[in-house]
């Protein structure tokens, strides 16, 4: 079976055509499009609709979209007000007029928080394969996240934050974001040093022995594990799965991350951050 997917992120669309049956699910084809954050309704629709006919698939399809949030992805509308990005669909109904615009008509439409689309594909053939209770975390400009269970994203339960979304965690009094992302980060280094430098400068200069860029790292990712150890422990998560930009640091989070967790759990690397959001929106649309 082959499922059309599109996968938005905050600068890129990008559409794949996913093989699920058999075998491993595998991405077969796969075509990029830029994305301005204050692109006009329009044009998002039309680089969507751009995207599925190149893709070329026959009506009655199940088709998937990973969108990020704020989104109502049941309904198929944006919910983006005051968050700096894709604010011309606050309250369009992108599910509607994607489907009045495709040459074949679709059997489904449906959409996916874009860290949730990750988190499902690296469970199903990526760092959490076999694993029943996985915490899936992408680090980059902010903290993504999915708490998956048997196969499924979750939005509540024990262990899970409000609407699985661990930026909302509170640490040191301010959500979590403000202790653990490239801003966060960049910006106590700025303070300790009068430099600006990106994470993977940071993480160089650690690497080669710099003991301020070594203290910024650990002290960042030491949080990162105590303000999720809680939530690992009540959600029972047997493996913890960082992607994102971050994650290229992966030998220097995994020691100060583990001390903060305090409990033994599975930490990996991201396996294939790549496609893993592709073959997720996939497994997602075929249920």
């Amino acid at each position: 079976m082959i499922v059309p997917v599109l996968e938005v992120g905050g600068s890129h669309l990008t559409a794949a055509a996913v093989e699920l049956g058999a075998g491993p699910a595998r991405v077969i084809r796969q075509r990029r499009w830029h994305l301005e954050p204050d692109v006009r309704a329009a044009d998002f629709v039309a680089t969507m609709l751009e995207a599925a006919v190149w893709l070329d698939v026959p009506a009655g399809s199940d088709w998937g979209i990973a969108m990020p949030g704020p989104f109502d992805y049941a309904a198929g509308i944006g919910r983006y007000e005051g968050v700096g990005k894709f604010e011309s669909l606050n309250g369009f109904d992108v599910r509607a007029t994607f489907v009045a615009g495709l040459p074949n008509p679709p059997a489904r439409v449906v959409f996916l928080n874009d860290a949730d689309s990750f988190g499902l594909g690296e469970c199903t053939v990526g760092a959490a394969q076999g694993f029943r209770r996985a915490i899936c975390l992408t680090l980059g400009t902010g903290v993504g996240s999915a708490f998956v269970k048997d196969g499924v994203p979750l939005s509540e339960g024990p262990g899970v934050p409000r609407d699985g979304e661990a930026h909302f965690i509170l640490w040191g009094g301010a959500e979590l974001e403000e202790t653990v992302s490239r801003r966060a980060i960049r910006r106590v280094y700025r303070e300790r040093t009068g430099q600006d430098l990106d994470v993977h400068e940071i993480a160089e200069l650690a690497r080669n022995g710099s003991e301020v860029a070594g203290e910024v790292l650990e002290r960042a990712f030491r949080a990162l594990g105590e303000a999720l150890a809680p939530y690992a422990e009540d959600f029972g998560a047997e493996v913890i799965v960082l992607g994102g930009s971050i994650a290229g640091s992966f030998d220097l989070i995994e020691a100060p991350l583990r001390k903060g967790l305090a409990r033994d759990v599975v930490l990996r690397r991201a396996l294939d951050p790549e496609h893993a959001p592709l073959i997720g929106t996939a497994v997602h649309a075929s249920h």
